[in-house]
């Protein structure tokens, strides 16, 4: 019979052991290193509103945005949290970007296909639309308004209904017609476009 001392045993699991199991664990140390999701999510939206989704060959998009959508939480938002009369970044985080892939007119204002930075300035009964050439910024802390493309105002309303999450999302109207829809809080701004 073969006698094997425990030192041996000993030293062979804790090899198996160190061999296999370590690398697990350093792996999920590593893991936990990355940040954390963002507190105000990424989404985008196309217009057409199905575009994505639904599209079927041939399909073109006319624009896409792509915005953070911060969320009430309870809070008064507009005069308050995001105050009237400021330049806003309409949304959070990084300003919100929009894409146009060919001219639209919003408000009856041309305005050239390529990438925009989309700020606003929210009022009470009224917001001021910037189309803004300066891109990838946090924030509109460097927003310059040297950099405008366009601007265009729209009407604010309330709405009936509370929308916890910012968000942006398009609608047709009719055949080259559509309303980019900006609404949080109990505040809906509609811009109309044409195409």
């Amino acid at each position: 019979m073969l006698i094997i001392p425990t030192e041996t045993i000993f030293m062979k699991t804790l090899t198996l052991l160190l061999l296999f199991v370590l690398p697990i664990l350093l792996t999920d140390v590593q893991a936990q290193s990355f940040r954390g999701l963002d507190k105000s999510p990424l989404d985008m939206a196309y217009f057409p509103d199905n575009f994505a989704h639904d599209r079927e060959e041939g399909d073109q998009a006319i624009m896409r945005v792509i915005y953070s959508r911060p969320q009430k939480k309870n809070r008064e938002i507009f005069g308050k949290k995001v105050a009237y009369g400021k330049v806003w970044r309409t949304g959070a985080n990084e300003a919100t970007e929009i894409k146009l892939y060919q001219d639209v007119s919003f408000a009856g204002k041309k305005l050239k296909k390529g990438v925009y930075a989309l700020f606003t300035i929210p009022g009470k009964n009224e917001w001021t639309i910037i189309f803004n050439k300066g891109l990838d910024y946090w924030g509109a802390y460097r927003y310059n308004e040297g950099n405008d493309a366009l601007r265009v105002t729209a009407k604010a309303s309330t709405s009936s209904g509370t929308t916890e999450a910012f968000t942006i999302q398009f609608e047709m109207e009719s055949e080259g017609k559509g309303v980019m829809n900006i609404a949080w809080d109990n505040t809906v701004v509609k811009v109309p476009f044409t195409y």
